[in-house]
């Protein structure tokens, strides 16, 4: 009798445990799906709300020895059906160190788009899409590209705001004005969204493209690094429903999660950059398609290749 007792005990107790653990799913399916959602209406007039197909398929291959190369191109359109990458950057994730790293490549580079003969790397995803970017990168700089993400700057501000609600802190050395819609002034200060997009826009001083370059890789390293907060891992569904209509990817979840995963593990780790061209090893000139950077690639392919490619523990120098 006793024995019967201690068994129906133990079968409502483990009942117990099991409705509990059920309400404590269902408690955070709600809660994910309320998340995304509010995402969602916050983030109505993305370009890429209707999920549409707009690019042709991407043949990017399959990454190796856990090594992800990730397109990044940022998109200023404004009605245009073809406009140019505003930025161009190949973020770079290795998963058994769990470090990422940012290879920036200037717009007005002049290589030879396939097909298409020699432009300013900008032009290829105006004339087609990343998948005419990824071939771009491979025929000029022989790395091969696995993903692409497209990014409309219109939801950069609104992106920027959830992931980084207390701002991002900068040091301005000048006035910045012309160009943006806005004036920032000199000193360190926190910017939110619109003020940040507004600083890794500017490209009028001396520096011109290469401080704009300097701006967006600083921007970029300071997000990722808010990015994998605990607050952002609790706000994970309303970050993704707000970036979702602003954001074009191939990236699949399986390979979000495991980049997310491995940058909450190992946080801690600096993110390195380089800028593409690197020091003296480019020339200004001019040509049919205006102003552009004419570069020495053996050795700037070199530079990237072996940036891409170097593991934990070797240094790598930003340029």
């Amino acid at each position: 009798m006793e024995k019967r007792v201690r068994t129906k005990k133990k079968r409502k107790w483990l009942r117990n445990i099991l409705l509990t653990v059920l309400l404590l799913f269902v408690s955070v399916v709600i809660y994910c799906i309320y998340q995304y959602k509010s995402g969602l209406s916050e983030a109505s007039n993305g370009k890429y709300k209707d999920e549409l197909k707009t690019f042709e398929d991407f043949q990017g291959k399959e990454p190796q020895y856990g090594e992800i190369n990730i397109l990044l191109i940022g998109s200023d359109s404004r009605g245009e059906e073809h406009a140019r990458s505003d930025t161009l950057m190949i973020a770079h994730y290795n998963q058994n160190t769990q470090s990422m790293k940012i290879a920036s490549i200037m717009r007005d580079t002049y290589v030879d788009i396939p097909g298409h003969g020699k432009q300013k790397i900008n032009a290829a995803f105006a004339i087609g899409g990343p998948e005419l970017v990824r071939k771009t990168v491979k025929e000029n700089f022989d790395v091969d590209i696995n993903y692409y993400a497209i990014v409309d700057f219109q939801g950069f501000s609104k992106i920027v705001d959830i992931v980084a609600p207390n701002g991002i802190e900068v040091d301005i050395p000048k006035e910045m004005s012309y160009g943006i819609g806005m004036t920032l002034h000199p000193g360190k200060q926190i910017l939110h969204g619109d003020k940040l997009l507004g600083y890794v826009r500017f490209r009028h001083d001396r520096l011109s493209d290469f401080g704009r370059v300097e701006r967006q890789q600083e921007a970029v390293s300071k997000i990722k690094e808010q990015a994998v907060s605990v607050h952002n891992l609790v706000n994970l569904p309303k970050i993704l429903g707000v970036a979702t209509p602003y954001i074009d990817t191939n990236v699949d979840t399986p390979t979000i999660l495991s980049i997310g995963k491995g940058l909450l593990a190992g946080k801690s780790k600096k993110m390195e950059s380089i800028r593409i061209p690197i020091e003296n090893s480019y020339e200004d000139k001019t040509v049919n398609v205006g102003a552009v950077l004419k570069i020495d690639f053996e050795k700037n392919k070199q530079a990237l290749k072996g940036f891409l490619a170097s593991t934990e523990g070797e240094s790598n120098t930003s340029q």
